[in-house]
């Protein structure tokens, strides 16, 4: 179903004050549920904070895709500070900030090892709802839910009519090499080897507009051959996997904003976080906390109860 009519702002949610009135009125103290689209990094994070924000919410997470098959398992997970032309410069320092801080307490605690399980786990812990759900349209979750938060990265191409999105491929190999300890990246960060808990990530590529999700053998050869004239010692390494993952491009950047959508007399406000690119667990956090704040103003209008009737 497409929406006959929106409205979109990228001021946050307070025009949706005289809107909220009426939309609250019907349901003055019940739970707000909330919708996440999406199950990445951006995504889990985004609702975790969400449940941390607002209070009284129910959180469902909706994705036809959840990890070991998300693009996030695919990255090769380096924090690098990313540029996003839309995005003031501040901003994107405090997303990095934030995202920073958040990964560095993590890695220091004795959850470090195991930390994306724990991700997972602490959605659990704060009532958040898993539903393994394809969705062709935002509106088909109306009326089961009052907010509609998009993480879906390459899917807003449809789900949020956004034409920019498009993908950026990305191949790399994870191979075993324990005396690897230091990560090495050439100038470009094209080729990049990165040490991890258990594996060493050789990488990589930057195909745009490249769909294709099955791993090419010549191209796993080339990173290969790449990585050992960074780390000769890479020859005496055991193959273990290919990956191959899309990366979520949008040439303005990160879409972190608030779109109301509308049919008829019924309305659907939808928080917008997409559009990270390779950046995503750089500022995911960041982005999630921004997330949730719209979110919270969204939901911060008087709901005064309906009277009731005598008859």
């Amino acid at each position: 179903i497409r929406p006959t009519t929106h409205w979109e702002t990228s001021v946050g949610a307070r025009a949706f004050s005289g809107f909220q009135d009426c939309f609250f009125r019907d349901r003055p103290m019940d739970p707000v549920r909330i919708a996440v689209v999406g199950a990445g990094v951006v995504g889990l994070s985004t609702a975790v904070c969400i449940s941390k924000s607002v209070p009284r919410c129910s959180i469902t997470v909706i994705s036809d895709k959840f990890t070991p098959e998300t693009t996030s398992d695919v990255a090769a997970g380096m924090l690098i500070p990313h540029v996003y032309p839309d995005t003031p410069i501040p901003t994107l320092k405090r997303w990095f900030r934030e995202t920073f801080d958040h990964l560095f307490a993590i890695a220091s605690s004795a959850d470090a090892e195991d930390a994306g399980v724990h991700l997972v786990s602490g959605l659990k812990r704060n009532g958040v709802l898993i539903l393994t759900r394809r969705i062709a349209d935002l509106w088909e979750l109306h009326p089961s839910f009052d907010i509609v938060v998009n993480c879906s990265g390459l899917g807003s191409r449809q789900l949020a009519r956004d034409s920019e999105m498009f993908p950026v491929r990305g191949q790399l190999l994870t191979v075993k090499a324990p005396w690897v300890k230091h990560f090495i990246r050439d100038g470009s960060g094209l080729t990049y080897i990165y040490p991890g808990t258990s594996d060493v990530i050789l990488g990589g590529t930057r195909q745009e507009g490249d769909w294709d999700l099955s791993p090419d053998a010549e191209i796993s050869r080339d990173i290969f051959s790449r990585c050992c004239a960074l780390e000769p010692s890479l020859h005496g390494a055991s193959y273990v996997r290919e990956k191959v993952g899309l990366r979520p491009f949008r040439p303005a950047g990160v879409r972190l904003q608030v779109e109301l959508l509308a049919q008829d007399s019924q309305k659907l406000p939808v928080v917008h976080n997409y559009g990270h690119g390779s950046g995503g667990i750089s500022v995911h956090w960041g982005t999630a906390l921004e997330a949730a704040r719209l979110v919270s103003e969204c939901v911060q209008a008087p709901r005064t109860p309906t009277p009731k009737s005598n008859l």
